[in-house]
């Protein structure tokens, strides 16, 4: 390689020689080679929002005299520039890195640097014009941007999933409205239990999804808490008292949304249990849409062999043997993302268990399987909303005729011939395959009035006093 085509950078390592071209550096370049890991870059979102926490930390030192005015302006245009989706390229750091993050962050520190640089007339790598250290992470550490860019791309991405997530709720009530007349046998333990209506099955599932939603905002809410200002371990070592008093406030207006200090800076360096919250919300949310799915699936078996009380919408060939074959593609890749959302939820509770002392050095993987959670869900959700659930059809007559073979209806004769007598017919029904109705009659246990009123399958899916003055048992 020509002289031309590179220039030499020295760190507390030794020289190295950098590209010509690059707007990373030394500490960036060693960290690439030492961190070949998962050949995949750090998350876009993560790379702007580190972005931002520089240009928010420069104009706080231009304020307070820290830094020229000259010097921040370009730092700040540089910043601009990534924030806007520039100078990607310089990002080469690995997803998953050693050094608590200190790679990611000093990617960042040297191509505003170096841009800065730029802007200002100079050569790239000529540091005396702007410094990645002395000028860019000014007032900073690594155990300060890191997390606080940890957090901001966990904002950035709960927001979409939110909104997916409220789809979601709505398509969910629009199904619970349009088949609440359909009555149908409800099942527990996979065996008949008593008529429920499908409406009814589709509100829960609404339900259960909009306590997911106030469980991920609560725990999104710990996001805002940040520890930047407090440096290496959250003493605030050269931190200026009032870029500590500004930082927030100005973090807060590049970023859109209010960002506050932890009370106890210390604290908020050491513990990431914040990022297990939202861990857990999401796990616990992808349980229960795992949940749906598999609901979805059983009652669209078949479609002639199987439950097939609902049709799913056909999506895509289910076979390459089998001809007209359709599998239920959705739900299936809901369950897989849950199973994906599960195991990352299982490292990100070792990562934050693994902290020692003043500091945790396990934020890199957490960051990876969190973002990647988070992005999975939101995926995965549009695709079962859009592709699954808006287009659900019931197939009513089939439900009809499943609650009338039941035995299940049995039940609703109990508080009226017994428990034991009612066992008995429902157990001749099986045996026989007679309806329970029709034995009924046969022994003269009510009249066909009576029964009409008792066995009424809508109903049984809602509370209904019992008439003492027919109890026969």
């Amino acid at each position: 390689m020509h002289d031309e085509f590179v220039r030499i950078e020295r760190d507390s390592i030794g020289d190295l020689e950098v590209p010509a071209d690059a707007y990373y550096g030394v500490q960036t370049l060693r960290g690439a080679r030492n961190f070949q890991i998962t050949g995949r870059g750090l998350h876009p979102l993560f790379i702007k929002n580190m972005a931002k926490i520089k240009k928010a930390c420069a104009l706080v030192n231009g304020h307070i005299g820290a830094i020229s005015s000259e010097k921040v302006d370009a730092m700040v245009a540089a910043c601009d520039e990534i924030i806007a989706g520039g100078l990607t390229e310089a990002f080469i750091s690995d997803a998953i890195q050693g050094g608590a993050g200190t790679t990611a962050n000093m990617n960042a520190n040297e191509v505003i640097a170096n841009r800065a640089i730029e802007i200002l007339g100079g050569r790239k790598g000529d540091y005396s014009v702007i410094h990645p250290n002395d000028h860019v992470n000014y007032g900073q550490s690594t155990n300060d941007v890191i997390p606080t860019a940890g957090k901001m791309t966990v904002i950035d991405l709960i927001q979409p999933l939110l909104v997916s997530l409220h789809t979601l709720v709505l398509a969910l009530d629009g199904k619970a409205k349009e088949f609440d007349g359909i009555i149908k046998m409800g099942r527990t333990q996979l065996q008949d239990a008593v008529p429920v209506r499908l409406g009814q099955e589709f509100a829960a599932y609404a339900a259960v999804i909009r306590r997911d939603i106030a469980r991920i905002e609560r725990a999104e809410q710990e996001m805002h808490t940040i520890n930047m200002g407090g440096s290496a371990i959250g003493t605030s070592i050269n931190v200026d008292p009032e870029y500590l008093k500004e930082i927030d406030k100005v973090l807060s207006a590049v970023a859109g949304y209010e960002l506050t200090l932890a009370d106890d800076l210390i604290d908020g360096t050491q513990n990431l249990d914040g990022y297990v919250s939202v861990s857990s919300a999401l796990k616990t949310c992808v349980v229960n849409l795992s949940k749906i799915a598999n609901d979805l699936r059983l009652m669209s078996s078949g479609p002639r062999t199987g439950i097939g009380e609902i049709v799913l919408p056909p999506k895509q060939n289910g076979s390459s043997i089998m001809p007209g074959k359709i599998n239920p593609v959705i739900p299936e890749v809901v369950n897989q993302v849950a199973f994906l959302v599960i195991g990352h939820d299982a490292t990100i509770v070792a990562a934050a268990e693994a902290g020692q002392l003043e500091l945790n050095a396990f934020e890199p993987v957490l960051f990876y399987q969190l973002f990647e959670s988070i992005s999975a869900m939101t995926g995965a959700i549009d695709t079962f909303v859009e592709n699954c659930v808006i287009g659900i059809r019931a197939n009513a007559k089939h439900c009809v005729a499943n609650v009338e073979k039941s035995t299940g209806i049995v039940t609703a004769m109990a508080p009226y011939i017994g428990y034991q007598r009612s066992a008995y017919i429902a157990k001749e029904a099986l045996a026989t395959g007679i309806p329970v109705r029709e034995l009924i009659l046969r022994d003269g246990i009510m009249t066909e009035d009576e029964l009409e009123s008792l066995l009424d399958a809508r109903a049984m899916t809602e509370p209904r006093a019992i008439d003492t003055s027919k109890v026969k048992a």
